[in-house]
């Protein structure tokens, strides 16, 4: 199970009056979803899995390639797959989150994703969208150059991927769902992990501790993926430099640094020369944290160790990474990332924008009906995007949207915050109180659009990784404290604004990005920090069909999960 079988198909174009042959490969994957045993800082859980790892197998293919991934459910409750970056042009039939583009599948039948790469180079991954269960079900997805082309740079010796992951001592779907009955704070990790290993900082991680072997004078590309449930990261490698080559599945300028900043969600194409001293260096993943609320502050290692003849140190040297809370290193590290935008690799950035969004994302709460949580304010913790807390139906949206049914969603998702006020100043006279509500923002075919997401310091003022599905966008422009729609985009970068699909928004600031909607279909945003997800920090974009076949979704698939 879970190996790459392969097609071909062959796709032909007129180009200029000729008649061009393509050929494009077809992969396809079992992955069954199963629980497994793993034994970590001393403790042994079952947990689910695919294919029996964690984390799970590294999905590998072409640019323009399309593949195929039975999902076979073993466990014990349903569940879907996202492919978190991929696109999806006109099939968001596969894309996968839970209730918004299919209903779970369930324990004991299976389910084929058609995933199809377009314009993705590079690292990207795919984990599952249903509540928790993409803490320990995820993995790579490696997107090589198409046939008869290679890397915007030299190409490496060798390619590693390195995953960042959380780890739960506890049943991770418990966590969860005591949370949302309690409304108490759902549980923290108990520690981080590279692939899969917390690293030998940790008792009984000794042995198991994930190694790199590297020779002496090679260059290393390794794709870090961040999988981490609920921190943003800094990650390094003790005395090397490193050169950050692409985020997000496509190329970047290159940024030479000592530690890059990850966020959940992220993934970054990173080459290092394993040019010093032969001996051994710690690969180490630390928490960043710029809110005042608690998070576990532990570090994740691995070892890099040179191959060669020499005396291994007692203990390996350990990189200098910024403090947990130190927001100026994080965002120097995230303004620094720029596209290629050359003639090999052009962007094309909307300059005429026909649908502006302004989006107010804040921590708030919600009253619990007859005093039902176990809180001592008797409220619980809630998040909005726009002073709406989203609401999961039990049909999915995708469904209702394409059948036409009633009361599942409504199309008024508001273009701005209900009112205004000082965003990231004072808000002590600002009500913490939200609504529930499932709400879409229609867009039209075609669309140039710009989101301008607003940080906000209600409750806790704090960076939100905001991803959307269906999408890369262009980040536009960033800044500090409230967004002014005069002075601001006279500062936008039009020329080579980074192209990404998870976007950080920096505590008590702003993040605007723009995109062309020309991907029919119903397309899930949210913040891919998963306390905030859970508590409501969502919503959905739904891009109309065109006027055209080739711009309206494709059909819907013979068999879709059903809702129960």
């Amino acid at each position: 199970m879970g190996q790459n079988k392969m097609g071909l198909i062959l796709v032909f174009l007129f180009l200029d009056g000729l008649l061009v042959c393509l050929a494009a490969d077809v992969h396809y994957y079992d992955f069954v979803l199963q629980e497994a045993n793993f034994t970590r800082m001393c403790s042994t859980k079952s947990m689910l899995t695919v294919n029996g790892s964690f984390p799970g197998p590294t999905i590998q293919a072409r640019k323009g390639d399309t593949i195929f991934v039975n999902v076979i459910n073993q466990g014990t409750y349903g569940v879907t797959i996202h492919w978190h970056g991929v696109k999806q042009p006109r099939n968001p039939w596969s894309d996968g989150p839970e209730n918004i583009t299919q209903c779970p599948i369930a324990a004991g039948t299976n389910f084929t994703y058609e995933v199809i790469l377009s314009t993705e180079e590079g690292t990207l991954w795919w984990h599952a969208h249903s509540d928790w269960t993409r803490a320990t079900v995820h993995g790579a997805i490696v997107i090589l150059p198409a046939a008869g082309t290679t890397y915007p740079f030299p190409t490496p010796y060798k390619e590693q991927t390195i995953v960042l992951a959380s780890w739960f001592k506890g049943d991770v779907m418990a966590i969860i769902t005591t949370s949302i009955e309690t409304g108490a704070d759902p549980a923290h990790e108990d520690g981080y992990t590279i692939n899969g290993e917390p690293g030998d900082l940790y008792d009984c991680s000794n042995e198991t501790t994930y190694r790199l072997s590297v020779e002496y004078n090679k260059t290393y590309l390794l794709r870090i993926v961040n999988a981490v449930m609920n921190e943003e990261t800094f990650f390094g490698i003790a005395n090397h430099n490193l050169t950050v080559v692409a985020q997000d599945g496509a190329y970047i300028k290159p940024i030479n640094t000592s530690y890059i900043m990850i966020t959940p969600g992220q993934t970054m194409d990173v080459l290092f020369a394993a040019n010093q001293t032969l001996s051994h260096y710690y690969m180490a993943a630390s928490p960043y944290h710029d809110s005042v609320v608690t998070f576990p502050n532990s570090t994740a290692t691995a070892i890099v160790e040179y191959e060669g003849n020499y005396t291994a140190p007692s203990s390996p040297f350990f990189p200098t990474l910024p403090a947990y809370n130190d927001i100026e290193a994080a965002q120097k590290f995230t303004n620094s990332v720029k596209s290629l935008a050359n003639e090999e690799y052009p962007i094309n950035v909307p300059e005429t924008i026909d649908t502006r969004i302004y989006i107010a994302v804040s921590i708030n709460a919600l009253t619990c009906p007859n005093s039902s949580c176990d809180t001592a304010t008797g409220d619980k913790t809630a998040a909005s995007l726009n002073n709406v807390s989203f609401a999961t139906p039990q049909i999915d949206i995708l469904q209702a949207y394409y059948r036409g049914l009633n009361n599942v969603f409504d199309q008024d998702f508001p273009n701005e915050p209900p009112f205004f006020y000082n965003f990231t100043g004072d808000v002590s006279n600002v009500s913490l109180y939200t609504a529930q509500g499932t709400k879409a923002r229609m867009i039209d075919y075609g669309e140039a659009v710009e989101i301008v997401y607003q940080g906000t310091n209600l409750r806790a003022a704090m960076s939100h990784p905001i991803h959307l599905h269906g999408f890369s966008f262009y980040v536009v422009g960033t800044g500090s404290g409230n967004f002014n729609n005069v002075t601001d985009p006279t500062n936008y970068n039009l020329v080579d604004p980074p192209e990404i699909n998870t976007v950080n928004l920096p505590k008590s600031g702003w993040v605007a990005i723009r995109f062309v909607a020309d991907n029919p279909g119903v397309w899930f945003l949210h913040c891919h920090i998963e306390r905030h997800a859970s508590w409501g920090m969502d919503t959905v974009l739904i891009v109309k069909n065109g006027t055209t076949s080739d711009t309206s979704m494709l059909p819907p698939p013979s068999y879709m999960p059903p809702c129960s």
